[in-house]
């Protein structure tokens, strides 16, 4: 395998234990092939406990931005990449010194901070993009404390999950942005998650841009991490509420705003876009009657 130079990218926001916690389990990968470098680029939004210098004072190799607590986390992704292009930050061996080479990077590795590596989890990667060809994206499936998988790689127009194989990997049509690598090759074709989705959505629309473009993906065998904390706030799910807070809240940032997610019905399920655009605003409100009624 030739020289391989990771540009990690991240996000976070008020989880200081939790970046910290994945940032420790990522520097002490092993079994990775000789000469594997890596630069960490982590865009902290607005954190106000303490995770940006907390992150700078135990990983002084990673390359830190804090932008405002209004950039949500497909832009704050966005600009994690471009700064990987410009050159700053990490670069050297496992935890090196900062100012290393990272614009001539092979691949990107998309990393949720609430996800903990498992210690082989990166050659795992590696030796599955090897496996599969180059060009190829690679998805690290994602396990919750019950061992149950709770983010993959995903398949058909229903986004159904794809658990990983024991032993070889599994094909998929798109994927959740939690493990991801992205070689280079593939960055050039398809680029950065779309700025239109601000939120949610980027790395579904990604994968289905990247498939449209030729490019297969892949889940690795084996999980890759833990998917550390709680469970996600139930938002519009949330039992008891009325049906205009519930739209509300399907309609946010959070959830599936309109414009984004009729943009993303409109490349990638037509003709079947306007029905699949309505169909969870229509859900969301009948569960919310459903909920009143039976409260």
């Amino acid at each position: 395998m030739h020289c391989v130079h990771l540009a990690v990218l991240m996000t976070s926001h008020d989880r200081r234990a939790r970046t910290l916690s994945a940032l420790r389990a990522l520097e002490e990968q092993r079994g990775l092939p000789a000469g594997t470098t890596f630069g960490v680029h982590l865009v902290d939004t607005g954190s106000t406990d303490g995770t940006p210098e907390a992150v700078r004072l135990l990983h002084p190799a990673v390359e830190v931005m804090s932008v405002g607590a209004d950039v949500p986390h497909n832009q704050a992704l966005r600009v994690a990449s471009r700064n990987s292009r410009s050159g700053g930050g990490g670069g050297g061996p496992l935890g090196g010194a900062p100012g290393g080479p990272t614009h001539s990077w092979t691949h990107q590795l998309w990393l949720d901070d609430r996800v903990e590596l498992f210690p082989d989890a990166l050659a795992n990667l590696l030796r599955t993009a090897a496996a599969v060809g180059t060009g190829t994206v690679v998805v690290g499936a994602v396990r919750n404390a019950y061992g149950d998988t709770v983010y993959s790689g995903r398949r058909g127009r229903s986004l159904v999950l794809v658990e990983p194989g024991e032993h070889r990997p599994e094909p998929c049509d798109t994927y959740d942005g939690r493990v991801v690598l992205v070689p280079r090759a593939v960055y050039d074709l398809v680029g950065d998650p779309d700025k239109v989705f601000r939120h949610r959505m980027g790395d579904y629309d990604h994968g289905c841009r990247a498939r449209r473009a030729g490019v297969t993906a892949f889940v690795a065998p084996g999980h890759a991490g833990e998917c550390v904390g709680g469970p996600d706030a139930p938002g519009s799910r949330e039992p008891g509420i009325g049906v205009r807070e519930a739209l509300r809240r399907v309609t946010s940032v959070q959830e599936l705003p309109l414009h984004p997610w009729w943009v993303y019905c409109l490349r990638h399920t037509w003709p079947w876009a306007p029905y699949l655009m309505l169909s969870p605003y229509a859900r969301t409100a009948a569960r919310a009657t459903l909920g009143r009624l039976r409260g």
